[in-house]
């Protein structure tokens, strides 16, 4: 039996805790991450809030790039010290 990890990445919607999109990979890289974000949002359309893990995956240039181009500002806003806030809706539910 071969000894090792796999790797979760689960797009979760927080209001409903329903998994929007999910990838396994026996490599902790961004492009399993990378996967599931894109699948949620062509599934799903795009998220005012998303939050993330501080993970190395998931604070990377490749990952975070990603995000800014779901968004409709030219930089995707940090909140807090793991997510992102993706400006074009209003964030207060009006």
């Amino acid at each position: 039996m071969v000894r090792g990890f796999v790797y979760l990445a689960a797009v979760v919607d927080w209001f409903s805790r329903r998994v929007l999109a999910w990838q396994l990979s026996n490599a902790m890289d961004t492009s399993f991450g990378i996967e599931a974000v894109e699948e949620a949002i062509e599934k799903h359309g795009r998220p005012e809030i998303f939050n993330t893990d501080q993970g190395a995956p998931f604070t990377s240039e490749a990952f975070t790039g990603r995000l800014e181009r779901f968004s409709n500002w030219s930089r995707a806003k940090p909140m807090l010290s793991s997510g992102f806030f993706l400006p074009g809706a209003p964030s207060d539910g009006s």
